[in-house]
């Protein structure tokens, strides 16, 4: 697997999530569909969207429920094909998504900055603690407000491997990864408070990013801007910003 490789399995995805083209990612208009399930999509959407909203930096795709497909054709007309891309995302943009979706019933819910691996920088970081391997089957206790970023307890089937830390055999973080879809796994991490700023979070997620890999898969990351030190473990980890999304409810 290639940077270049794994690019395209994320274009393809947002395609099928976005019901577009991979190409219309990369080009500087905007782009409106109609947003409707697909059986390859990441698993957690509600499809159809009320409205979402995602950029890799160019210009903006929005799709949108057939209700509001005008709504969100209004919103990509308040911001230039040259700025769309960030404008949108900002706070005076967020305000305007909401009045024109207001309505309709409509707001603003989700903002999210998704991350891709560099297998340049992916590379073995050392844990100050033992490290084990886990799969599914050794999940089963851990779901608890403890791990709730690296499990999730409403689709515990998805939840297919992860990497724990051990202080004297209890457990102290964990990165664990879900299904999301079948060829892009979502990695997730908590550390205890006493054990943080060791190293373990960012130790945890390349050292999961990389048994991902080794499975045929593409790992992806995903934090609110606003929480920093999440932020920080992707990069830390050898993750770099890829994508964003605005999601309409």
């Amino acid at each position: 697997m290639t940077n270049e490789e794994i690019m395209r399995i994320a274009l393809r995805q947002s395609a099928i999530d976005c019901a577009c083209e991979p190409g219309d990612f990369l080009r500087v208009g905007h782009t409106l569909t109609r947003s409707r399930p697909h059986p390859e999509a990441r698993r957690y959407l509600e499809l159809p969207h009320v409205a979402n909203f995602a950029s890799y930096g160019n210009g903006v795709v929005a799709t949108a429920g057939e209700r509001y497909m005008d709504a969100a054709e209004r919103c990509l007309q308040r911001f230039s094909r040259e700025d769309g891309a960030f404008r949108l995302f900002e706070t005076p943009g967020l305000h305007e998504v909401d009045e024109i979706f207001a309505p309709l019933g409509g707001k603003s819910r989700f903002m999210a900055e998704y991350f891709l691996p560099d297998l340049d920088l992916l590379k073995p970081r050392k844990c100050p603690y033992e490290t084990r391997i886990l799969t599914n089957k050794d999940f089963a206790a851990l779901y608890t407000p403890a791990w709730h970023n690296a499990l999730c307890e409403q689709r515990r089937e998805l939840d297919v491997l992860g990497v724990g830390a051990y202080d004297n055999g209890a457990l102290v973080g964990l990165a664990g990864c879900s299904a999301d879809c079948g060829t892009m796994w979502q990695i997730g991490i908590d550390v205890l408070p006493e054990y943080r700023r060791r190293g373990i979070a960012s130790a945890l997620v390349t050292a999961l990013a990389l048994e991902i890999v080794g499975r045929g898969k593409v790992p992806f990351y995903c934090a609110a801007w606003s929480n920093l030190r999440s932020v920080r473990t992707a990069i830390s980890a050898g993750f770099r910003p890829a994508w964003v999304e605005l999601t309409v409810k």
